[in-house]
């Protein structure tokens, strides 16, 4: 008998994902919302990627989780294979050239309606794991923050761009405070382009498109991903 609902297994989303990333000559994806339990790889044989996830224990619901999806090539040649912190939390360090090193963290964030303790949670671990990442690494961090940051560059300058969208909401204000204390920029806010381009999120009920997904990297590494005209 054919499950209705086969395209929305875990294992399922998995090899289309793999697919996709082929197609579009991905090495490396960050990856929120995996849903899959414990921690753990997957192969896609079919298409040479491997999924990487951290997700919460077997005997618990699982809304969460998060991972990367690695091009197996590339992934046999790393040092270190992605580290778990939590359900919400996995890192991945890099080597790039004359010896050093890149660490993108893929993240998921707690949504607008989830309990404060549970958001406090989690930026204080955040806050932890990139406290024990060298200093002179690159930080990228790549994931779903559920968070609207608005348009406001004067007020969060050197965190926010000039080119973000609508107005700011609770979970934006702790996503902008953490990046001014870290010294972290959102580099999604500052590239110009169609709002269309940029949106990741369709509320239900307005139906209005929002920012929620972002890239975040280390204010002095800017210039990795913008140059100043």
């Amino acid at each position: 008998m054919h499950d209705k609902d086969d395209s929305n297994r875990p294992e399922r989303r998995s090899a289309l994902i793999a697919l996709e990333l082929s197609r579009l000559v991905i090495d490396i994806a960050a990856l929120s919302e995996v849903r899959f339990s414990g921690e753990g790889s997957l192969q896609e044989h079919g298409t040479g990627y491997t999924l990487f996830w951290s997700g919460r224990p077997a005997t618990e619901e699982n809304h969460s989780g998060v991972g990367f999806m690695i091009k197996t090539s590339f992934a046999s040649t790393l040092e270190s294979l992605p580290t778990d912190h939590s359900d919400r939390i996995m890192s991945l360090r890099l080597p790039l050239k004359n010896k050093e090193y890149a660490t993108i963290l893929s993240v998921y964030v707690p949504t607008l309606q989830a309990k404060s303790e549970e958001k406090d949670e989690f930026y204080s671990e955040l806050r932890h794991v990139l406290r024990r990442t060298p200093p002179a690494d690159k930080m990228i961090i790549l994931g779903d923050f559920n968070a609207r940051v608005g348009q406001d560059a004067d007020a969060w300058r050197g965190v926010l761009g000039r080119c973000g969208i609508r107005n700011c909401n609770d979970n934006g204000r702790l996503l902008l405070k953490i990046c001014m204390e870290l010294q972290l920029a959102i580099t999604n806010t500052i590239f110009q382009q169609k709002d269309k381009l940029k949106t990741t999120w369709i509320h239900p009920r307005s139906r209005h498109w929002h920012l929620i997904d972002y890239i975040l990297v280390r204010q002095r590494d800017l210039r990795d991903v913008y140059i100043p005209e």
